[in-house]
């Protein structure tokens, strides 16, 4: 029988709470059920499986704000209707950039699971109850015991770290709290960040040993933690706890806790970063030894004509959408299922169903800037690219026929950008392979002036003019029989991990020559020159690339072009300390409703998003605040 993780079981029902009772300050009493849980082996697989149930929720990107409070896509305010994402609040995490967040109601509370919120306390509370109580099967092996423990550790572990991400300062729950304790036993007051972060390695630590390198049946155990994607997870952790957020901010030197304990610590750790520079090492060799490697393109399906080009930036978009490949180190089981949001109409077909596509996931022109132009560096350093005439009209010609619509008019800044940009983005007069299409010699287009990608109400539409065509598969088909080429989500790739590593070597030692190393391994799949080639010959800042306030400026550049509309961007900016100045500018694109080549390219504001201080932590809800006393709100809030 094939054990598939997604199927959420009804074995953690149990522990919905009744009342106004809140997941710290309660314990489940229905101890019958409890002990029927752990009856046999097959019980207690299903146990597991509820704890993991919560983090296969966590694939949903409507409640990540890596990818909703990020800055890289935007959903439209004006609407007729806000439910086209799933329904009434589906839109919520992206109201965060809107300066909505709130501390009566907050927005992705993931302290109660409310607002586009998981209930993350009650995951690591099952996992607490599992590890109690996994040595009650006496039909279960002592391998296959020691394995589910370690899952369950794994587990307990992130959810504690999604929480501090989220937070800061949180309780920890190692233990599952006895049903008799009392409500001053419950009541747990926040630690410190860094004994949250240690906690979260430690118990990590205690995972891995007894965690497989790698799943052996993927049919029946893919999404199944190993140790490789818990090395990789420590990695991000460390990193984490390094960055300026968690590490030295004079921001919170006030947040203390009830009792007037510092919890977070205003003096910069340097050795953080040395810390984790050795776990991202470890990580990789691990990822490696499982059988990680950069993804290279297997062709699927009859193709009619496919260029070199295609083939490149196919490569480049099918690390993230081709399901378990190899440079995935670690995917979640639910399928992605927000391709209609993330494409524009390329076909009569998908223009006759009002229903197929709604291209509602709008890129701001900022993000589009992001990427590098052909020289590899940025393009307002470019001393060959025409920055200031970037909003100028151009045609599309020979070189170019593989990006842009021959002899269509656009404007000058989608030309002569390196191959992420046309992997990663779509825009007006930008060709589409796939859709039905697979001949690139005469390749299906994006006509958003006055053709089947113009907006057809104002409903379904792109408010920006630009799409996060990363997101959809090439064999994705949408019009009266629709078919989308879904795929899980995946949470860490190797080269997430291998800029991770040269963004902690530069913080340890500085530049050197590891450090490009790494950062030139995405650089070459990219086709791009190695980060001291480009600089030195096409950057106006030609010295950049050897200091380490310079390198650290690239590789977060190259960390956001990388993993672009992976949910990572919005999470690095956090712990960055950067996302306060990516969301002081407006949101920007093109007068998309005008029918006319000189009407549809008049620069406009979509927005102006909001996002204080107070907001690279989010608020615990008031009334937990209330129930109960030793908790402390987040600063500024």
């Amino acid at each position: 029988m094939k054990l598939k993780i997604q199927i959420i079981l009804t074995c953690c029902s149990f522990l919905l709470l009744p009342g106004c009772k809140k997941y710290l300050d309660v314990t489940p009493d229905n101890v019958a059920t409890l002990n029927s849980s752990f009856s046999n082996a097959n019980e207690a697989q299903a146990y597991l499986f509820g704890c993991y149930a919560n983090l296969q929720t966590l694939s949903d990107l409507r409640r990540n704000a890596g990818f909703t409070a990020s800055g890289e896509v935007m959903f439209p305010v004006g609407l007729q209707d806000q439910t086209t994402l799933g329904g009434d609040g589906g839109d919520a995490g992206f109201n965060l950039m809107r300066g909505l967040q709130n501390s009566l109601n907050p927005i992705h509370n993931f302290w109660d699971g409310y607002n586009m919120g998981v209930r993350l306390w009650e995951s690591i509370r099952m996992c607490n109850t599992f590890i109690d109580n996994i040595d009650q099967p006496q039909d279960l092996q002592p391998f296959t015991r020691t394995r589910w423990t370690a899952e369950a550790k794994f587990l307990k572990a992130y959810y504690h770290y999604y929480l501090l991400r989220m937070y800061g300062p949180i309780p920890i729950a190692d233990v599952a709290i006895p049903i008799d304790a009392t409500s001053d036993e419950v009541r747990q007051k926040q630690q410190s960040v860094d004994s949250c972060f240690n906690y979260v390695v430690k118990t990590l630590d205690e995972a891995i040993p007894d965690l497989p390198i790698a799943i052996q049946n993927a049919a029946a155990e893919a999404g199944r933690i190993t140790s490789a994607i818990a090395k990789a997870v420590k990695a991000e952790v460390l990193a984490t706890q390094a960055s300026p957020l968690f590490n030295g901010n004079p921001d919170y030197a006030a947040f203390k806790g009830k009792d007037g304990e510092d919890l977070f610590t205003t003096t910069y750790d340097a050795s953080k970063w040395q810390k984790a520079a050795e776990a991202c090492r470890e990580a990789i060799d691990a990822a490696v030894t499982a059988g990680a490697a950069p993804y290279t393109l297997v062709v699927q399906g009859n193709i009619i004509n496919m260029s070199d080009q295609t083939k490149q930036l196919l490569t480049l978009q099918g690390s993230w959408v081709e399901a378990w490949n190899p440079e995935q180190v670690w995917s979640l089981n639910p399928r992605f299922g927000w391709s209609y949001m993330s494409m524009p109409r390329v076909t009569a077909d998908a223009a006759s169903n009002v229903f197929a596509v709604y291209s509602n996931f709008s890129v701001p022109l900022a993000e589009s800037e992001i990427f590098y132009s052909k020289n590899g560096v940025p393009i307002e350093e470019d001393k060959n690219w025409d920055y200031a005439g970037r909003y100028q009209l151009r045609t599309g010609d020979a070189d170019h026929r593989f990006y842009i619509k021959q002899d269509y008019t656009t404007v000058k800044g989608n030309f002569e950008r390196e191959a992420r940009y046309y992997s990663s983005v779509s825009f007006d007069g930008a060709t589409w392979f796939g859709s039905g299409n697979t001949n690139d010699q005469n390749p299906n287009f994006v006509n958003a002036v006055n053709g089947y990608a113009s907006p057809p109400d104002r409903l379904r539409y792109n408010a920006t003019g630009y799409w996060p065509k990363k997101l959809v598969h090439y064999q994705s088909v949408p019009g009266q029989n629709t078919v989308w080429q879904t795929y899980p989500w995946t949470l860490i790739r190797l080269s997430g991990l291998w800029l991770l590593y040269a963004e902690c070597l530069n913080e340890a030692n500085g530049p050197g020559g590891e450090v490009y190393s790494w950062i030139d391994r995405v650089r070459t799949r990219a086709g791009l020159p190695g980060v001291q080639q480009a600089w030195s010959q096409f950057s106006r800042n030609p010295a950049k690339a050897t200091t380490k306030e310079g390198l650290r400026q690239i590789i977060h550049q190259e960390r956001r072009i990388e993993l672009a509309f992976e949910g990572q961007a919005g999470w690095d900016l956090r712990r960055w300390k950067e996302l306060q100045d990516v969301l002081s500018r407006p949101f920007q694109g093109w007068s998309v409703f005008n029918r006319t080549v000189a009407g549809y390219y008049q620069l406009g504001t979509v927005y102006q998003p909001a996002f204080a201080l107070r907001d690279y932590l989010f608020p615990i809800q008031e009334y937990d605040i209330l129930v109960n006393p030793n908790l402390v709100q987040t600063p500024y809030w």
